[in-house]
C-alpha cells in the first residue's frame, strides 16, 4: 500500500517499536528477522503499545512532518489505546483501513476500546460487508467506504506442479488440499482435519503456517487419521519466497473458518489461480462465493467441508468456472486502484 500511495503522494512510514509484550505474543517473533524476505520498508519505529510516552512521541513526530493524511490499519482492540491517542493528536485527518473491527477471538473489552479508537478517526475503509456492518454497529455515523482486499502479487510466478511437489516432498499425482496461514482456533484447522478423515486415498492435505499457540491438539487428530501419511505439515512462518511452492502444488485452498471478515489468503490464491472452498461466515461468502472464485460450505463442520471438496473434484466444469472467475477478479483488483480510491475517499472528508 505504501508503494501504491507513494506513486502520486509524498509518503513517510511510522511503525511499531513493539506491538505486544512477549508474554501476549503466541508466535515465534513479532520482529523482522534477517531471514524475512518481505520487501523492506523504511520507517521510523516509534510506537510501543504499552508505553504511553511513545504514543506522545509518535504523535509529535507525525505533526512535525506535517502530513495532510494519516493512514492506519486496525485489526484488534489491543491497539485501540495507542492508535486512538495518535489519531487524536496527529494534527491531520486520519483514514483507517479496517482488517477487523471486532476480533475473531473476542473479549469483553473489545467493543469499548474499539469505540474509543473509532471515535478519534476521520474516515474508514472496510474490505468486506461484515467489517462494514461491525463498524456501523459501533459508530453509526462513521464516514466510510467499502473497498475489496487487493491482490498480493509479489510472490513470483507459479512453479510447475512437479517441481513444487518435489520441493515439498508430496505426491504431484494426488488431489491436493491446502490450508495456509497462521494457525489459530477460529481458522478451523481441526475441522478440516476431521473432514479429511473420510476422503479417498487419492487425496492429500498440505498444512503450512505458524501455529499461534500449541500445535498439540491438531497433531493428536492427525495421529488418529487413517491417511495420516497423506497429511504434510509445515508448522513454521512461511517466507515470501516459499509461498509459491505451496500454492503451485495445490488444487484447492480450503478456508474452514469458524469466523471471518475477509481473508488475505484469498488474495494469494487469486494470484496463483487456486480456487477455494470456504465456510459461510463473515465476508467469505460475499467475496468468494458471490464472485464464483470458490464454493461455499453451508457451515464450518467436517461434513459440510468434505461434501464441497468432493463436489469440487467431481465437477470439472465447476473448477473451470472458478478459474475463469479468478481471472476476472485479477483484472478488477489491484493495489494501484485501491490506493487511488483511498485518496479519492480521503479528499471527501
Amino acid at each position: 500500500m505504501l508503494i501504491g500511495l507513494g506513486k502520486c503522494n509524498h509518503v513517510k512510514a511510522f511503525s511499531f517499536s513493539r506491538q505486544y509484550p512477549d508474554f501476549l505474543f503466541p508466535g515465534k517473533t513479532q520482529y523482522v528477522t534477517p531471514e524475512d524476505e518481505a520487501a523492506p520498508v523504511e520507517a521510523e519505529a516509534l510506537l510501543d503499545t504499552i508505553n504511553p510516552f511513545t504514543w506522545i512521541k509518535t504523535a509529535r513526530a507525525i505533526r512535525k512532518w506535517k502530513p495532510d493524511l494519516l493512514v492506519m490499519k486496525y485489526w484488534m482492540s489491543w491497539f485501540a489505546p495507542s492508535l486512538g491517542y495518535v489519531a487524536r493528536h496527529c494534527g491531520c485527518k486520519s483514514v483507517v483501513v479496517l482488517d477487523n473491527v471486532i476480533p475473531h477471538e473476542a473479549h469483553w473489552f473489545d467493543k469499548p476500546l474499539t469505540r474509543y479508537f473509532l471515535k478519534g478517526c476521520t474516515g474508514f475503509i472496510s474490505m468486506s460487508d461484515s467489517v462494514e456492518k461491525d463498524l456501523l454497529s459501533l459508530r453509526p455515523d462513521a464516514p466510510h467506504t467499502l473497498l475489496p482486499h487487493p491482490l498480493y502479487a509479489h510472490f513470483g510466478p507459479k512453479l510447475p506442479r512437479e517441481e513444487a511437489a518435489g520441493i515439498l516432498g508430496v505426491d504431484p499425482g494426488k488431489k491436493t488440499l491446502l490450508f495456509f496461514g497462521l494457525i489459530r482456533e477460529y481458522k478451523g484447522l481441526d475441522i478440516l482435519l476431521e473432514a479429511f478423515r473420510d476422503l479417498p486415498e487419492d487425496y492429500q492435505l498440505v498444512v503450512a503456517g505458524e501455529p499461534y499457540g500449541s500445535f498439540a491438539k491438531y497433531q493428536a487428530i492427525i495421529d488418529t487419521l487413517p491417511g495420516k501419511d497423506r497429511v504434510f505439515v509445515f508448522p513454521d512462518y512461511i517466507r515470501d519466497s516459499q509461498v509459491k511452492q505451496f500454492f503451485s502444488v495445490a488444487d484447492v485452498a480450503v478456508l474452514p473458518y469458524r469466523s471471518a471478515t475477509q481473508s488475505g489468503i484469498s488474495s494469494i490464491a487469486y494470484h496463483f489461480d487456486v480456487p477455494m472452498v470456504v465456510t459461510d461466515v463473515g465476508g467469505l461468502k460475499g467475496t468468494i462465493g458471490q464472485h464464483g472464485t470458490g464454493i461455499v460450505a453451508s457451515e464450518p463442520s467436517p461434513e459440510a467441508i468434505r461434501a464441497e471438496v468432493l463436489r469440487f473434484f467431481r465437477d470439472p466444469a465447476l473448477r473451470q468456472s472458478c478459474l475463469e472467475a479468478i481471472g476476472r477478479e485479477k483484472q478488477r483488483l489491484g493495489w494501484d486502484t485501491f490506493c487511488q480510491k483511498l485518496t479519492e475517499f480521503a479528499a471527501t472528508l
